[in-house]
Order: C-alpha cells, then structure tokens, then sequence
C-alpha cells in the first residue's frame, strides 16, 4: 500500500505532485531510503543517490475481481496515466519510452541493477517509463518518468513518477552497479 490509497484519481494533484517533486533535493550520495506517510506510516516516497521515487496515485485492490470487472480497472488505471503522460507531453514535448524489460529479466537472478532500476524492481514497479528530459527551465538537469505497475493480479494498479538528476536509458544486460 502506497500514502495514495483510497484517494480518488486526481491528474491536478498529479501533476502537482511532479511539479512540486522537480525541485526537491536528490541525493548526492547514499543508499535509497524510504519515506513513510506521517499518518498512515504508508510508503510516500523513496529517495537515493540521484533520485526520487514518489507514488501518484493508486488504485483499490483486485482481490476477487476477474474478468470484465478487472480489464475494466487495468483500463482505468491505463487512463488515468495517458492524461497524465499527456499533461507532460503538452509542457515538455513527446515523451520515449523506456523498457523495463531487463529489470524484469534479471528478478530473482542475483545479477545487480544500476539504480534508479534497482530501486523500481525492489518496489515492484516494472512498468515501462514514459521519460522526459533533459527538462528545459529546470535549475539543474533533470529527467521525469511515469508509470504503471502493478506488483500482481491481485494487487492495486500504482502510478509512480520517477525525478532523477541522470539521464534515463534503458539497463543493457550486462550493465550492473
């Protein structure tokens, strides 16, 4: 569960969330360190050498749902992150996509991921990022992604926005830390 359980889909708020997060301190240096909500004590963010990891948004929990009922939530969470790439589209430009497909080929085989993946495979967030950057206008370099993932079927959908002060590329297979 994310600090972002039980809100409703908000793409202002959203937005906002990226927009607020674009000029928080990343750290330099260090192991990824997790945040929790100070209320619920929920996971609210994750912060490592470079980079910041915060949920959007999240879904309720699929428990017992199948069929119909379940495409139903997939593509409503699969709309709730087209607005949202869309938004950032508008203000920065067409987005690229990278391939969270080497992270997911590496789980559970002891070979080592570069962060920020290390951190996104250890969240369960698999879904391919929808990047944007170098962003112009920022006070340093910055790069943004969004995405979709959800840990399994039975799990709630996460949308996530990933900030980091590195270029995005996709993990080759023999890249490691």
């Amino acid at each position: 569960m994310t600090a972002r359980a039980g809100e409703p889909f908000d793409a202002a708020r959203a937005l906002s969330a990226v927009d607020a997060a674009l000029s928080a301190d990343l750290p330099a240096t260090g192991p990824p360190a997790d945040e929790g909500d100070p209320v619920t004590g929920e996971w609210a963010a994750t912060r490592g050498e470079g980079f910041l990891l915060l949920p959007l948004w999240e879904s309720a929990g699929l428990t017992g749902v199948y069929g119909r009922e379940w495409n139903e939530a997939e593509a409503s969470a699969e709309a709730h992150l087209a607005v949202l790439v869309s938004g950032l589209d508008a203000r920065w430009g067409s987005h690229r996509t990278v391939s969270m497909r080497v992270p997911v080929l590496r789980r559970g085989t002891g070979v080592p991921l570069p962060e920020p993946f290390r951190t996104l495979a250890a969240k369960d967030c698999y879904g391919d990022l929808k990047a944007w950057g170098p962003l112009p206008a920022s006070p340093s370099p910055r790069w943004v992604a969004l995405s979709l993932n959800q840990s399994d079927g039975d799990a709630p959908f996460v949308l996530t926005a990933l900030l980091t002060d590195r270029p995005l590329t996709e993990p080759t297979e023999r890249q490691g830390s």
